[in-house]
């Protein structure tokens, strides 16, 4: 059975880094509420163990994989969410997939063959994040290498391009072009607005811009979301400036729920 439900909008929310299980049980709290009160939300949690690729040495990186996958296997546990994660090396693709139901190749490995084929091993879903160095047209190779590998059933996830320094733009061509290579096409509303590396160390963002991208994305045909959220972003070890504050995430998602029903 398909993880992807075509007649559910597909939401992958929670915070960035699994900083700590006081973050994932408040996060998956309001997600169980907003689940109960928009019940045409079909909604994953995720969360990252390690943020491998922080712009400076001495950033955060979050938990390790270890204690990552007690906090989300204890999510699963106590609200029943089904589960997605990141992971960066081909060795870790067996022991995070005993855990999640959705293993993510991060945009700047999507190309890596060694980690697509051992993703595809696990037999769980596979969701890839377009490259911002690829053009969509480009994601079809990296779709037949997960095809040739086995893997039961492929995202796609564009998270913006490259446009000159410190600065994505997302191109909403993307959305038909890579829903023709055959699997589920997805948003990532908060990583399209980081602005890489423009803070000092660190990356900035816009999450202002969340929003409209999320909604221009759903009526270009994507098929789902993906979208970070934290109690108090500010604080938040990693993507401070454009994960949405938790208190926002409804008044976020009503208006893309009328754009997926509009289109649907």
């Amino acid at each position: 059975m398909k993880l992807y439900d075509p007649d559910k909008l597909l939401l992958i929310a929670g915070p960035c880094s699994l900083e700590s299980w006081d973050v994932c049980e408040t996060v998956a709290t309001e997600l169980k509420k907003l689940q109960a009160e928009l019940p045409e939300l079909n909604i994953i949690f995720k969360g990252s163990f390690d943020k491998a690729n922080r712009t400076s040495l001495g950033s955060d990186r979050g938990p390790g994989m270890d204690e990552g996958l007690e906090l989300l296997a204890r999510v699963k546990r106590e609200f029943g969410f089904p589960l997605l994660t990141d992971f960066h090396l081909p060795e870790q693709a067996a022991p995070v997939g005993e855990v999640v139901d959705v293993l993510q190749v991060p945009a700047f490995l999507c190309r890596q063959t060694d980690l697509l084929v051992a993703a595809a091993a696990t037999g769980k879903v596979v969701n890839v994040k377009k490259g911002q160095f690829l053009s969509p047209q480009e994601m079809e190779f990296v779709v037949t290498k997960l095809e040739g590998a086995g893997a039961a059933e492929i995202w796609q996830t564009d998270r913006g391009t490259l446009f000159g320094y410190q600065n994505l733009v997302v191109d909403m061509r993307s959305f038909p072009i890579m829903g023709g290579f055959g699997h589920p096409t997805i948003i990532d509303a908060t990583h399209s607005v980081q602005l890489p590396g423009a803070a000092g160390g660190k990356s900035g963002g816009q999450r202002e811009f969340v929003p409209v991208l999320a909604r221009a994305a759903l009526a270009a045909g994507a098929s789902g979301v993906f979208m970070e959220t934290h109690p108090n972003p500010d604080e938040a070890i990693s993507d401070a400036a454009s994960q949405v504050p938790l208190g926002e995430l409804r008044s976020v998602l009503e208006p893309l729920l009328a754009v997926w029903r509009a289109v649907r």
